[in-house]
């Protein structure tokens, strides 16, 4: 008996060992969330649902109505289950291509709309997502936000598969929309505008080029975003204002044009961070500006 108690014993401890290297028990998806984000630790990978994701309200953001719309016909085709594209919003930063995603949950969830987000990192995993989507009712936007690749990374191919297919069929109620500050989503050089120019030993650097531009290709759709003007900047500012309470007068224009040249930039994000540090102070902070 003491041998079996000593047996025991150290079993125990054996496990407590071993237990922190094992990869822990995957959850069952919640699939009544409107929004999910893809996890991944160590070998085990899943679905984590996000119950009150961030969004803001579409007729918040201004100034990009011909990118909104495009957005919204192709998002309502995909819903609907007719032909529909992925999309790539690219332009300048601060300019609401996130947000306009982000606002689609509160536009469509009720109709079957749900919004999986994917890290860079995890797109070798794309393959693992679509699997655990395709048998369900729902239809999932897969959103990659501030996508971009560097000279050596090769995690745009699951991407590229994701966006055609491959050998497998394109899943039918999943679309890609990404967001990025590159409109080819890698590095251009000037060199690769040559073709024949020698470049570390390679005869033909124009094929390269073109296996870079084929990713951004794949994308059906193409919206451009643009810094704003300073009456697109007040526009906005007096939006975000409008949204915390306030109104929008002359002191805080005066204010909201110091606060984007500090900030070296107007855009609808830079408004919005007026908005909030205006907001936030007092009635007397407010006058003695």
């Amino acid at each position: 008996m003491d041998q079996l108690e000593a047996f025991l014993a150290r079993a125990e401890a054996m496990l407590a060992r071993l237990e922190p290297l094992l990869p822990p028990a995957v959850p069952a998806t919640d699939w009544s969330a409107p929004a999910f984000r893809w996890r991944r630790l160590g070998a085990s990978a899943w679905l984590e649902a996000i119950h009150q994701p961030h969004s803001v309200a579409l007729d918040e953001l201004i100034h990009i109505e011909r990118q909104k719309q495009r957005l919204l016909r192709n998002t309502e085709q995909f819903l609907a289950g007719r032909p529909a594209n992925n999309v790539l919003l690219t332009g300048a930063r601060g300019t609401g291509k996130s947000s306009l995603i982000k606002a689609l949950l509160g536009q469509y969830a009720t109709q079957g709309l749900r919004v999986i987000e994917v890290d860079k990192a995890q797109l070798p995993d794309l393959a693992q997502i679509v699997d655990a989507v395709a048998a369900r009712p729902e239809r999932f936007i897969l959103f990659c936000d501030d996508l971009s690749f560097e000279e050596g990374e090769d995690s745009y191919k699951a991407l590229k598969s994701a966006l055609d297919g491959g050998l497998a069929r394109r899943a039918a109620n999943l679309l890609v929309y990404a967001t990025s500050n590159r409109r080819h989503l890698m590095p251009e050089k000037a060199s690769e505008n040559r073709e024949g120019w020698l470049k570390d030993g390679e005869i033909h650097p124009g094929e390269t080029t073109e296996e870079k531009v084929s990713l951004s290709d794949r994308f059906g759709l193409w919206l451009s975003f643009y810094p704003f003007d300073q009456d697109a900047y007040l526009a906005a500012v007096a939006g975000w204002l409008a949204h915390f309470g306030l109104k929008h007068g002359k002191h805080s224009e005066r204010a909201a044009l110091q606060w984007s040249q500090l900030r070296g930039s107007r855009s609808g994000r830079v408004a919005y961070q007026f908005a909030c540090d205006w907001a936030g102070r007092s009635s007397k902070e407010r006058r003695a500006e």
